[in-house]
């Protein structure tokens, strides 16, 4: 996810880009959580929130995300949507549709350009819907010689079970309170795998970004921190690695920008 959207959810070499793995977002497989992860999507707000990213002390891109809220008859949906870059190495972004009163996902949309001379991968993209118990859609993975593999996706999704990609965007309206050890099923949408998203949240504090002073609570999943507010509006404020070699912080706050229909 670079955002994130920024390199999260892609492994690229780590000497090129501090991507991260699924692994490394917490969803391995673990014996039973002690409680059960919950996300409130009625407490995200609409906004759009700007984040600039550092690798090893330097600024290397930024990221926009934005929330929008749909009404529709009987039901309300959250749009997420978000573009980022990080340089030199990536260019990514995201669409994601969910179910706001019922936190269910119902699509998602995630394509990342890659300019690492470490992989022969230029691009993966995923066009994904849930639907009846099942997440079904394609994958296409595009190589530097100009070939585009299409690979069809058709996965059972248990009820409960989100995105791993709600470690990010939706971290920020949890169940955690401080020293809870949470999981909840997560289907890897570029792994095509079901595992846990698990969340251990630390000791509140009070950090400084570029945005401004906030109290927050940290989360920890697998090798990646979150810090994100403890009252509203509910939002993250900074991501890291735990090594501090990758951080993004939040640099800004504004009013939404609709988006486009997207095409058929």
């Amino acid at each position: 996810m670079r955002w994130r959207c920024f390199p999260l959810l892609v492994s690229l070499a780590s000497a090129s880009a501090p991507a991260l793995s699924a692994r490394a977002l917490g969803q391995t497989v673990v014996s039973a959580p002690p409680r059960a992860l919950r996300f409130d999507l009625t407490a995200i707000p609409a906004t759009r929130d700007s984040f600039v990213f550092t690798f090893r002390g330097t600024e290397r891109g930024y990221a926009v995300w934005q929330y929008e809220i749909a009404s529709l008859e009987g039901s309300q949906q959250v749009l997420y949507t978000a573009h980022s870059e990080f340089e030199p190495v990536e260019e990514e972004q995201l669409r994601v549709v969910l179910n706001r009163l019922t936190g269910e996902p119902i699509s998602t949309f995630h394509h990342i350009d890659l300019f690492s001379p470490a992989t022969d991968t230029v691009m993966v993209e995923h066009d994904l819907e849930v639907k009846r118990g099942e997440i079904a859609g394609r994958r296409r993975v595009g190589r530097r010689g100009g070939e585009v593999k299409i690979i069809p996706v058709s996965k059972p999704l248990p009820s409960g079970a989100v995105l791993s990609d709600y470690a990010l965007f939706a971290a920020a309206v949890t169940n955690a309170l401080p020293g809870d050890s949470l999981g909840i099923p997560a289907y890897s949408e570029f792994g095509d795998s079901l595992a846990t998203l698990s969340f251990v949240a630390e000791a509140p504090a009070t950090i400084q970004v570029p945005a401004g002073r906030f109290d927050v609570l940290p989360l920890v999943s697998g090798g990646f921190r979150v810090f994100v507010t403890r009252t509203a509006p509910r939002r993250v404020v900074k991501g890291q690695t735990l090594d501090g070699s990758f951080t993004f912080e939040l640099a800004g706050t504004g009013p939404v920008i609709p988006s486009p229909p997207r095409p058929d």
